[in-house]
């Protein structure tokens, strides 16, 4: 099926070490070394050297001057995760004053300057340091030190879970309650018709699945997992809920010239709330090659950080869609409509579930990826 032309890049956080931007940073000449070692087996990283370390080291490398918390300041919001091979001590003391959250925080590992552990300090599972810090002890022959509690009893951790299947944690504070009961083998009520979570969990914790939410509910357990891109009415969702939202909704939109970014995020968020679905559940945003450069609909993109596939008029008219052909559209841009076929096309055929609607100067399709 056509892919179309993607405008924006999905912002979401890298699934893996694969697309991590890797920072590696030695302070003393053996640190630098070992840096060597690490830059030539962690892919897209950069090794930072003490400029006067720089002449013994035959592996590219960036030669630094400035102070150490300078240098880890600046690479904070430019890299996904930092490898410090140096005292953890140091490291606490240099990226305390960076923290923002577990959902923002880099990566951080901390490697010996002997070499002997690799210890996850930082953004183990959302940020991915537990598995860079194994990553780091396989390149050289270190211990990895993974202290997160689940890890250390064999339990499986449900940030983790949305991390691996690049879902979005509806509030990341229930992460902890969920993870907590785990460890206390309390049992969890899980709604998921992915099935993934059963995977994942691979018969690890007192996990019981359900068909619905409120056979869910009526089994009164001490916690809820729910998998879903539909939204719970607040009155139905106890505090012991989280909620990972799957990315498989596509919206179709079509919009005049000049249409501003206000009305089209109004028509987006009323309809979504008609259908009690999420925006967190949002993947791309789907329209015709003529409206690329339409202001509005890129603004609203941009502020949801939703990525946008563009179609041409020929990949959208071979779409058998459910309503009629659009005079409108066919006049303009030669297409016999945008909303529902761009849908259509970019979930790859999965169901419509909003059929094209018309207000103002949008028009809104929404369907649901395969």
């Amino acid at each position: 099926m056509p892919q179309g032309d993607c405008y924006l890049k999905d912002r979401s956080a890298p699934d893996n070490l694969e697309v991590m931007k890797i920072a590696i940073i030695a302070i003393t000449a053996h640190g630098a070394r070992l840096g060597a070692i690490l830059v030539r087996k962690l892919p897209d990283s950069e090794l930072f050297i003490p400029s006067k370390h720089a002449a013994g080291i035959e592996t590219p490398a960036t030669p630094y001057t400035e102070e150490l918390h300078s240098l880890i300041s600046r690479l904070w919001h430019e890299k996904d995760g930092l490898v410090c091979i140096m005292a953890s001590g140091i490291v606490v003391r240099l990226i305390a004053p960076l923290l923002e959250g577990k959902d923002r925080d880099p990566a951080i590992v901390v490697v010996d300057d002997a070499g002997r552990f690799a210890v996850s300090l930082l953004s183990g599972h959302l940020g991915g340091a537990n598995r860079l810090a194994e990553q780091c002890a396989r390149a050289t022959g270190a211990t990895a030190v993974i202290t997160t509690a689940t890890d250390a009893h064999g339990l499986p951790s449900f940030d983790l879970l949305a991390k691996e299947r690049g879902w979005v944690i509806d509030e990341l504070s229930r992460v902890k309650i969920l993870n907590s009961l785990l460890l206390e083998g309390k049992e969890i009520a899980v709604v998921d018709a992915t099935g993934q979570v059963e995977r994942f969990v691979s018969a690890r914790g007192d996990l019981r699945y359900f068909p619905d939410f409120q056979a869910a509910l009526r089994s009164k357990a001490a916690g809820y997992l729910f998998v879903s891109n539909r939204e719970i009415p607040p009155n139905c969702a106890p505090q012991n809920l989280l909620i990972l939202r799957p990315r498989n909704l596509v919206l179709g939109i079509g919009c005049n010239s000049g249409t501003e970014a206000d009305e089209i995020e109004r028509v987006v968020l009323a309809n979504l709330e008609k259908l009690a679905l999420s925006l967190k559940s949002v993947c791309c945003l789907a329209s015709a090659v003529a409206k690329k450069n339409e202001a509005g609909l890129l603004a609203f993109a941009g502020k949801y950080s939703i990525p946008i596939t563009f179609y041409e008029s020929s990949e959208l008219n071979v779409v058998s869609s459910p309503s009629p052909p659009s005079p409108h559209a066919m006049k303009a841009i030669g297409a016999t409509g945008v909303a529902e076929p761009a849908a259509l096309l970019a979930s790859q055929g999965g169901p419509l579930l909003l059929k094209k609607v018309k207000s103002g100067n949008v028009t809104l399709a929404i369907a649901e990826k395969c």
